[in-house]
């Protein structure tokens, strides 16, 4: 159609075309825009699923720990009686050795000719002896008829005695040879390990008669074996307090047991007791020496190795214990989560005390029927809801 009646109408009819298609796209847009709301519902989170459980409650005892050293109960340095070159070294170096053991030979000799000596001086003693008794009993019976005078007696007595005397240096000097024959023969003079051999054979080593004996090697006792540790003056005045009240003995005249940790260990492998407290304090480093005595029956310490020592800290009492990885830190204070009835997490602040067995004291902040998140905390939220799934126990506890 042409004209001006066919310019009208195809723009009629192309307005009609606009409108349409823009009441369309409202409607598209306005149906859009009701659905997203379920949408943005539907796709709200689930509550994050926990595990809980409730603290363990059981008598504990506080244990306090200390750095110490072990040393041997007993060390000696074994050093020769008597001078003379090393025939022979009898021992393996780092072996135990039983008491009486020979450990080195020295030429003996030079001592064996004293020896010899010294018997034939007593034998001429003796000799000696025998004759003074003769004169004297027969200037016994002559001074009956008047035929020696009691001088004559008297010196003859004297005689004997002084042979006697001979006698009894005689015999004194033989005893002096035969032990240092005994000497050169270098014996253990207690059961441990032995240290190196210091002097070889062909050596010449000086005796402890001149006061400058030669050290030969040394020896420690190992089972049992002592710790050493320092405590300080803090911990010592709580002992004596507890003491005082009745609730822990003193360690001065009871035995308290210790649990030893040694290098590379994870938990006490030894055991043993306190035997000794110094009787003052270092005033350099206030601290007080003790002493615990150690069973080391597999003889696997040695004196000069370091210990982590564990000693009985207060008297047997109930507390509440909860797994150490469900306590978190909030700046400067420690917090567990909590999970209430409703569902929600608290964040609760708490008072740690020492890892017993492998849970936490908590000596503040939790009561026995409070559920702590002891797994998934990284997904707690405080006053958010959770799933929480009750566990049997908490790990490393006891029930």
């Amino acid at each position: 159609m042409s004209g001006p009646d066919g310019s009208e109408q195809f723009v009629k009819k192309h307005d009609f075309v606009q409108r349409s298609a823009i009441a369309g796209l409202l409607a598209a847009a306005f149906a859009l825009s009701g659905c997203d709301k379920p949408a943005s519902q539907a796709a709200a989170p689930p509550a994050a699923p926990v595990t809980v459980a409730p603290p363990v409650k059981r008598t504990v005892t506080d244990w306090d720990e200390f750095t110490g050293r072990f040393e041997a109960v007993e060390e000696v340095q074994v050093r020769p009686r008597v001078g003379g070159f090393v025939n022979s070294v009898e021992f393996q170096d780092g072996a135990i050795v039983r008491q009486g053991d020979l450990l080195y030979v020295i030429d003996p000799r030079p001592f064996e000719a004293v020896a010899t000596q010294a018997e034939g001086q007593l034998s001429d003693a003796r000799a000696r002896v025998e004759l003074a008794k003769r004169e004297l009993d027969r200037g016994l019976n002559l001074v009956q008829t008047n035929a020696v005078s009691e001088q004559v007696v008297d010196q003859r007595r004297q005689a004997l005695q002084a042979a006697h005397a001979a006698e009894m240096q005689a015999e004194g000097a033989l005893k002096a040879a035969k032990l240092n024959i005994e000497f050169t023969h270098v014996t253990a003079p207690l059961t441990g390990r032995v240290g190196r051999h210091l002097v070889s054979p062909g050596n010449l080593v000086q005796g402890s008669d001149n006061g400058a004996s030669t050290l030969l090697t040394s020896i420690v006792t190992l089972d049992p074996i002592y710790i050493y540790f320092d405590m300080d003056e803090a911990t010592f005045i709580k002992y004596s307090k507890l003491w005082f009240e009745g609730r822990r003995p003193s360690s001065r005249d009871t035995a308290n047991p210790v649990q030893v940790t040694l290098a590379g260990e994870t938990k006490p492998s030894h055991e043993g007791t306190v035997n000794f407290l110094d009787n003052r304090l270092d005033v350099s480093t206030g601290t007080l020496r003790s002493r615990a005595v150690v069973k080391n029956t597999d003889l696997s310490i040695l004196p000069g190795q370091f210990g982590r020592v564990r000693l009985i800290g207060s008297a047997p009492y109930d507390a509440l214990l909860i797994p150490d990885v469900a306590v978190a830190t909030d700046q400067s204070r420690k917090i567990v989560f909590v999970v209430k009835p409703d569902d929600t997490v608290e964040a609760r602040p708490v008072v740690l005390g020492p890892l017993d067995d492998g849970l936490r004291v908590i000596r503040e902040g939790l009561k026995a029927e409070d559920r702590v998140i002891v797994n998934g905390i990284q997904r707690a939220r405080v006053g958010a809801k959770v799933a929480p799934q009750t566990a049997q126990a908490p790990a490393g506890g006891k029930s």
